[in-house]
């Protein structure tokens, strides 16, 4: 259980934000990349086939999953090591992993 190095307390926020915006943006590059890449290999043309669209969805949301998953990864690595991302309630003293 996380403690603040300043008052011991264990009233702690965590703000997250690194793997909040990781996230994110992995969620959004996957899903271009996932849908863009389904989308090169179907014929462009007068009528797109449904099929097309369908697999184009798919590899949007298997691809945005992926990037979501690598983002908060990522993220996390940011928070835990380079963020203050830990915040006492108790005394508003705000710290990283490093110092619990």
């Amino acid at each position: 259980m996380i403690a603040c190095p300043r008052c011991h307390s264990h009233e702690i926020h965590g703000y997250n934000y690194g793997r909040k915006l990781g996230g994110a943006i992995g969620t959004a590059a996957g899903a271009a990349s996932g849908a863009a890449g389904t989308l090169c290999g179907a014929e462009v043309g007068a009528s797109m086939q449904i099929a097309s669209i369908a697999e184009a969805l798919l590899a949007g949301l298997v691809g945005g999953v992926a990037g979501c998953m690598t983002g908060v990864a990522l993220g996390q690595v940011i928070d835990e090591n380079v963020l203050d991302n830990f915040h006492c309630l108790a005394c508003g003293y705000n710290f990283n992993s490093d110092h619990h």
